[in-house]
């Protein structure tokens, strides 16, 4: 079973193109190109489903048309219309031009300094110009934290928490 804080977001797909059931794919991250994946993942009916990819091409700097393995016409392509596509974080490759993407973060553990643990990582909030952690708490609450490089002290991958320095007030707001 795969579960959501396996992956990373890499985009959305649009529409179908053509009648083949090749999928117009905008991506924030090209890392199915030069990563090892042989999939993309799709959450459909709140399950996160693996789609083999047979095929690819660029059409732009952000968008793709992707042909999926068993997608053969534009009713079966038309399906994945605005579903938006995952890719496994164990496969992850950085890009040496692009930082980590902030999706890779969820299912990490924020702790502070002076607070200590303050729960885990459920989304990012990046309506705003400043891009934010949204950490559910362990009595069911939920912090509002910024994704600011200057409050983190360490990231543990393999324990899979983010240290942070919080400035003085910033939890009470």
């Amino acid at each position: 079973m795969i579960l959501r804080d396996e992956l990373i977001r890499i985009g959305q797909f649009n529409k179908p193109h053509g009648v083949r059931g090749e999928i117009s794919f905008t991506f924030t991250d090209d890392v199915f190109d030069r990563g090892e994946s042989p999939y993309i993942v799709c959450c459909i009916d709140n399950i996160y489903v693996p789609f083999f990819i047979e095929e690819y091409r660029f059409k732009s700097g952000t968008t793709a048309l992707l042909k999926l393995v068993d997608v053969n016409d534009e009713n079966e392509a038309r399906a994945f219309s605005n579903l938006d596509v995952f890719y496994p974080k164990r496969f992850y490759i950085e890009d040496e031009d692009d930082a980590t993407p902030d999706d890779y973060f969820i299912g990490y553990t924020i702790s502070d300094i002076t607070h200590g643990e303050l729960g885990v990582v459920d989304a990012i909030d990046d309506s705003t110009i400043n891009a934010l952690f949204v950490v559910a708490t362990p009595d069911g609450g939920e912090l509002l934290i910024p994704i600011q490089e200057t409050f983190v002290r360490a990231i543990d991958e393999e324990a899979r928490i983010i240290h942070m320095d919080l400035p003085d007030g910033l939890l009470q707001l």
